[in-house]
């Protein structure tokens, strides 16, 4: 049976990303914008943000306010004042990357990519921020990190390769390091690249795709249970949301659609909700 796929904020987001559920209301980015947005499905209340450079994602912090991932590196960030404060830049030496999609853990450690906002150099890492101090994780660079997921138990990381299209799953040990990358999932030619990911509470990953019109969900084992197809072709990441956590909220974009493509794909770039079947879990604030 099709799942209905509901257009729920007519945004028309350039490169809609990073949706999350945070006290009560959906958070995401429009990274080209440079745009925080913030949604309570309940009200239909929307507000936004501008943020001094492309923004690739926002998280909540302990004790109030957000941290967010900016093309020059990680950000304080106050939505009382709108005020963006520069905590750590861990690429200096790459002024041509930009930070893109990051997730936290159950014990506040924030996951977090860059990429080459190009789209072509190899320069894209994965690094971990434990209370402030950001480390890198060791893992091979490429181009497009994205769609950084853990595990309810903080043990496994999904971290994605977006140009590869390929998921590597890759033990965390008690210290933060990382194990021995696994070949997790590959996405096959013509179904679009990989994006955004997320858990679900059954310990299933959603994985969006950019160019690929759906979501898909696989099983721990990474065999593929389930897809949602979309009325637009780039999805980029679903968060669960609401008061149980039961509804999927996705964010997609109209970046590389033409003329033609958009005069197809109206909806492009909204948010979208529809039934996932299964709760989500909650957001872990960071610990900075």
């Amino acid at each position: 049976m099709a799942i209905m796929v509901d257009s729920v904020l007519p945004i028309g987001a350039i490169l809609g990303e990073g949706p999350l559920w945070a006290r009560g209301t959906l958070w995401f980015v429009d990274i080209k914008r440079q745009r925080v947005h913030r949604f309570d499905p309940a009200t239909g209340a929307a507000k936004a943000w501008d943020a001094p450079d492309q923004v690739g994602w926002v998280l909540p912090v302990q004790g109030g306010g957000m941290i967010a991932g900016l093309k020059n590196g990680l950000h304080r960030f106050d939505p009382a004042s709108g005020a963006f404060a520069p905590l750590a830049d861990p690429e200096p030496h790459y002024p041509g990357n930009r930070l893109n999609d990051a997730t936290t853990d159950r014990h506040g450690r924030i996951w977090f990519g860059s990429m080459d906002d190009d789209e072509s150099e190899l320069t894209g890492a994965l690094y971990c921020c434990v209370g402030g101090m950001i480390t890198h994780s060791g893992l091979p660079t490429v181009a497009i990190t994205n769609g950084p997921a853990v595990s309810a138990d903080a043990r496994i990381l999904y971290h994605t390769d977006t140009l590869g299209k390929v998921i590597w799953r890759v033990p965390i040990h008690d210290d933060s390091s990382l194990g021995t990358p696994e070949r997790h999932i590959a996405i096959e030619d013509g179904a679009g690249h990989p994006d955004g990911s997320v858990i679900d509470a059954e310990g299933c990953l959603w994985v969006s795709l950019f160019g690929g019109w759906g979501v898909r969900r696989y099983d721990p084992a990474g065999a593929l249970m389930r897809t949602i197809d979309f009325p637009v072709a780039n999805v980029t990441k679903i968060a669960f949301g609401g008061p149980d956590l039961d509804i999927a909220y996705a964010t997609t974009a109209r970046k590389g659609l033409d003329a033609a493509a958009l005069a197809a794909q109206p909806l492009a770039g909204n948010v979208f909700a529809f039934d996932p079947g299964v709760a989500g879990l909650a957001v872990h604030e960071a610990k900075i």
